[in-house]
């Protein structure tokens, strides 16, 4: 199995930082990753936050976590679930619409707010798959994939799998080798330009049915073709009326050959959804995995055999799958112990970041800058990266915490 490892022995140059005026396509967090001093911190583990936030007299104002933005803008970060298609910025979806003229896709970004606002999960796979078929060339994909590796870098993610379904590309006459060589040719780029290190999961369009699923696994299988960056397998796209078993044997290949399990489940269906993943797929995390709250055992399935949730709230609330942030289940997955990551999905589309996921959950689960830190030790605990990988990032988040927090 491929294990890939984070950081080259030379440093690496800082990302630009938020409103440089060099920068011409800004993240929607814009503040100063600078650390400040002389913050006050309770310490200790997610859950312990978790805890004294409930113990305590009068809760912090959820809606007002602003004194926390700076500290989070500056934080060292990995991001697990997020899509590659679905992180185009703006200024990158109407490049892109400019270039194939006859898409649907507008090429005003001031336009695409409206059209990036979804009425339900079905309008979101839509509009997501219209922008999809604006990436027509290997120049579209290494373009695309450049970009995105750019703004998480002004987010100082140092690591991030990135969820790509090359058959979306492939069916549209992208040839395998060329898309390969751009995503490639991408990531090494970034990691050399930005410091932020990128890895690739494979997924599985569901809406596109089991012929998606053997294309998928074929690439992602194949010694001529797999980029050296894959790392793991997944699913995604609607839930109802995709059953996830029926996807079983394409898994099996993926696992046999090195890779790991990651699937979407219990988003928009039921925790059975979750379960099925589980034990028909062999998941090591779950993308989502919203669902999950309704049954009690399987958050202590969950929690006992640390498998982690891919939380992302904003989605969640954009596609409708939760109506409103305050009955987001996040409380309820850290309250039982399950190991959970806030992540963007599609940020540009839900008018998101990862910063601003991160603020986000310091509201809903009233966290300080030591249970933010905490926050990021789960993400990269439970990605691919390898020990002194995952070793080297979480040190950085620490020392981080410590100059900020330093009287």
């Amino acid at each position: 199995m491929y294990v890939p490892s984070c950081y080259g022995a030379a440093p690496h140059p800082a990302p630009p930082a938020y409103d440089d005026p060099g920068v011409t396509d800004q993240p929607i967090t814009r503040v100063p990753p600078h650390p400040g001093r002389g913050r006050r911190s309770r310490g200790g583990t997610l859950t312990d936050h978790i805890a004294a936030a409930g113990s305590a007299g009068t809760p912090k104002d959820p809606q007002d976590p602003h004194d926390l933005h700076p500290f989070i803008a500056g934080l060292p970060k990995a991001e697990l679930h997020v899509h590659h298609v679905g992180s185009a910025s703006p200024r990158i979806v109407s490049e892109l619409a400019a270039r194939h003229p006859d898409s649907r896709v507008p090429t005003d970004p001031e336009a695409l707010v409206d059209y990036f606002t979804f009425t339900d999960f079905a309008h979101f796979i839509e509009v997501y798959l219209s922008v999809v078929d604006l990436i027509r060339t290997p120049e579209d994909v290494r373009l695309l994939t450049y970009e995105v590796a750019r703004d998480l870098a002004r987010q100082q993610v140092r690591y991030a799998e990135l969820t790509i379904t090359p058959f979306s590309s492939t069916r549209r006459g992208i040839d395998a080798r060329g898309f390969m060589d751009a995503i490639e040719d991408a990531r090494k780029a970034a990691e050399a330009e930005f410091g932020t290190v990128l890895r690739w999961c494979f997924d599985i369009p569901g809406e596109a049915g089991l012929e998606s699923a053997e294309e998928t696994v074929r690439l992602a299988t194949d010694d001529r073709l797999r980029p050296e960056g894959l790392v793991s397998f997944g699913l995604g796209g609607p839930e109802i009326g995709v059953p996830r078993p029926q996807f079983k044997p394409y898994f099996d290949r993926a696992i046999a050959a090195g890779l790991r399990s990651v699937p979407h489940a219990g988003e928009t269906t039921g925790p059975e959804t979750v379960w099925d993943a589980l034990t028909h797929l062999g998941a090591e995390r779950i993308g989502h995995g919203t669902s999950s709250a309704q049954d009690p055992k399987l958050l202590e399935h969950l929690a006992e055999n640390r498998i982690a949730l891919e939380v992302c709230p904003t989605s969640n609330i954009a596609t409708r799958a939760v109506r409103t942030l305050d009955e987001h289940p996040i409380r309820e997955f850290v309250r039982a112990g399950v190991l959970v990551t806030v992540n963007s999905d599609d940020p540009p589309m839900f008018g998101t970041d990862l910063n601003n996921e991160y603020a986000v959950a310091a509201r809903l689960l009233e966290l300080d800058e030591r249970g933010l830190a905490a926050l990021a030790h789960s993400a990269v605990d439970a990605s691919f990266l390898d020990e002194p990988g995952k070793a080297r990032i979480k040190a950085e988040i620490d020392a981080y915490t410590a100059a900020w927090l330093a009287p």
